[in-house]
């Protein structure tokens, strides 16, 4: 994605600047809003990053669909639309809340299946990270991809637990060929 060292920089302003006026959860809730919205409607992506689009009638649009965000989301809105960056919202928007789950010591645990888990297996996932890692700040999030075919990819932070079907009929298609050279 493009502009991702500036959105980095915008958000971690924008951490520091909703501690100093005591806004930091309100403007989590902020940026949650935006990146969601932003991600579930790719017409309102496509119009962000368009060159073509005038930075008055994406202000006019942002403001319309934002309606109540505070005014410390606004103020990045404006700086972002001055400082001809509107373009990196988004990314902004997901690294500020990468940079919040930091400073809170939140993680969150994505959990990758070949099909959506129920709130039990959700559950149960969740203790056993909580168990492992020693940190009752976790939170799961399922994401779906059908090619794993079976099994599950757990990633915590840095490190990955890949149990998935696919990625065991490829450690077993890689043994093959290295016995078939041997």
């Amino acid at each position: 994605m493009y502009g991702q060292r500036a959105a980095n920089r915008y958000a971690k302003a924008l951490l520091e600047y909703a501690l100093a006026e005591n806004a930091l959860e309100a403007v989590f809730q902020d940026m949650s809003l935006m990146n969601k919205t932003i991600k579930e409607h790719k017409d309102l992506e496509r119009m962000l990053l368009s060159p073509i689009v005038k930075t008055a009638v994406k202000r006019n649009v942002l403001n319309k669909i934002f309606t109540t965000i505070t005014p410390q989301t606004q103020r990045l809105v404006a700086l972002l639309i001055e400082n001809r960056r509107l373009p990196i919202l988004e990314a902004v928007a997901e690294k500020f809340i990468v940079q919040y789950n930091e400073y809170k010591n939140n993680k969150v645990a994505v959990v990758t299946t070949a099909t959506p888990l129920n709130e039990s297996t959700q559950q149960q996932m969740l203790q056993k990270v909580i168990s492992l890692t020693q940190n009752s700040h976790i939170t799961i999030e399922n994401k779906v991809d059908k090619s794993i075919i079976g099994g599950f990819i757990l990633r915590v932070g840095d490190v990955q637990y890949n149990a998935s079907i696919a990625y065991k009929l490829n450690r077993l298609q890689q043994e093959f060929q290295e016995k078939l050279f041997v």
